[in-house]
C-alpha cells in the first residue's frame, strides 16, 4: 500500500503545476494594469512570505527582521546595475549570497537565544541595519537609489509601460520558493527543522544537530528573501532606506505566512492572496486622507482570522502544519 505521505506529496506537486497554470494565464482574463499590478504584489509577498516560513514556519525561529535580507537584495543588484552596468537578473545573485552570509552572521549570536528573545533582537538588527544605511552616503543614505531606465530588457528587467513581464517575473520567483519549501518539507533537513521546532532538547538528544539546522534555515530564507528585494527594486525603480528596511516591511513579509498557516506548503501563498489585496485596495481606497483606516481594516482582518483560524486560512482545506505530524524517515540522522 502507497505510503499516505507519498500520495499527499504527489497531490501537491499536481496541485502545484495547475495553479502555475492558472496564473500564468492570469493576466488574460484580468486587462487592468492596476489590476495586473496588484497580482503582481501578490506574487512578490507569497514568495517573500515562503522564505520567511522556511525559518519561522519549518523551523520555529520567529523573525522580525527579514527586511534587513530584503534590502540586501535591493540594494546589491541596484548598485552593481546603476554603478556597475551589472544586470539585475546576475545581480540578484550576489545579493541573495550576501544576505545569505547577513543570515548567518545574524544567526551566530541569535540562535543562542530563544523565544521571544530571538524574536526581539532579529528586531533590533534590522533597526540597526535601517540607521547604518539612512546614513551611508556609499548607498546615497536617505536619498535612496533611482533605478535608470536604459532600454527595454528581460536581462535588466527593464520595461517601459508594461506590467506583464513582471507578472511572470515574480510568477518565476512565488513557484521558486514555493518548489524550495517543497523540496525541504520532504528532505532531512525538513524533518530536522520540524524536530526543533516542537523540542529543541528532544530533537538534540536524538542526534541532530540543532545549531547548523537552525543555520541552514537562516541562510536559505534570507536568501529567498534577497532575490525579492532585488525583483522590487527593478519593479518600483527606486529605493530608500524606508522602503526596504523598515520594520513594518518585515511584518508585512512575515503575516502572509503567520494568517495562511505556518509550517505549511500553502499556507504563505493563501495569506498573501488574502492579505495583500485587502491592504492594497485599502490603501487605494482610503489613501493619505483616511488617517490610518485602512491599517485598522487591516489590522481588524487580521485578528479575526487570528481568532477565527488559530491554524491559518489552510484549516478551512483541512491542511495542518507538518511540523510533528509525520513519522521522520528511516534514514540514518548526521550526529
Amino acid at each position: 500500500m502507497e505510503n499516505a505521505v507519498l500520495r499527499r506529496r504527489r497531490t501537491e506537486r499536481w496541485l502545484g503545476l495547475a495553479l502555475l497554470i492558472v496564473v500564468a494565464l492570469l493576466p488574460l482574463a484580468v486587462t487592468g494594469q492596476y489590476w495586473r499590478g496588484l497580482i503582481v504584489l501578490v506574487l512578490l509577498y507569497a514568495g517573500l512570505a515562503q522564505g520567511w516560513n522556511v525559518l519561522g514556519g519549518y523551523c520555529g525561529q520567529i523573525s522580525l527582521g527579514h527586511a534587513l535580507y530584503f534590502g540586501i537584495g535591493a540594494y546589491t543588484s541596484s548598485i552593481l546595475f546603476t554603478r556597475y552596468g551589472v544586470p539585475p537578473t546576475l545581480g540578484l545573485v550576489p545579493g541573495a549570497a550576501l544576505a545569505a552570509g547577513a543570515a548567518l552572521l545574524v544567526g551566530w549570536p541569535c540562535f543562542r537565544l530563544s523565544g521571544h528573545y530571538y524574536a526581539i533582537a532579529t528586531l533590533v538588527f534590522g533597526l540597526i541595519a535601517a540607521l547604518l544605511v539612512q546614513n551611508w552616503e556609499f548607498v546615497n543614505a536617505a536619498m535612496g537609489i533611482t533605478i535608470p531606465f536604459r532600454t527595454e530588457s528581460w536581462l535588466n528587467l527593464e520595461f517601459r509601460t508594461a506590467v506583464l513581464p513582471f507578472h511572470y517575473a515574480m510568477l518565476a520567483y512565488a513557484a521558486l520558493a514555493w518548489l524550495v519549501a517543497y523540496l525541504v518539507e520532504g528532505s532531512r533537513w525538513g524533518y530536522y527543522w520540524r524536530a526543533v521546532k516542537d523540542d529543541p532538547e528532544a530533537a538534540r538528544s536524538l542526534g541532530v544537530r540543532v545549531f547548523p539546522s537552525k543555520m541552514a534555515a537562516a541562510a536559505i530564507s534570507g536568501a529567498i528573501t534577497a532575490v525579492g528585494g532585488s525583483l522590487y527594486a527593478q519593479y518600483v525603480g527606486f529605493i530608500d532606506p524606508e522602503s526596504t528596511f523598515a520594520l513594518s516591511l518585515s511584518v508585512l513579509i512575515a503575516l502572509p505566512a503567520v494568517a495562511g498557516g505556518v509550517g505549511t506548503l500553502w499556507g504563505p501563498l493563501l495569506g498573501a492572496a488574502v492579505l495583500i489585496p485587502v491592504q492594497q485596495l485599502s490603501v487605494a481606497w482610503f489613501g493619505a486622507a483616511g488617517g490610518g483606516i485602512q491599517l485598522m481594516i487591516y489590522g481588524a482582518l487580521i485578528v479575526v482570522l487570528a481568532l477565527a483560524r488559530p491554524q491559518g486560512l489552510v484549516s478551512l482545506f483541512g491542511v495542518r502544519s507538518q511540523a510533528g505530524g509525520e513519522v521522520a524517515p528511516s534514514d540514518t540522522v548526521d550526529a
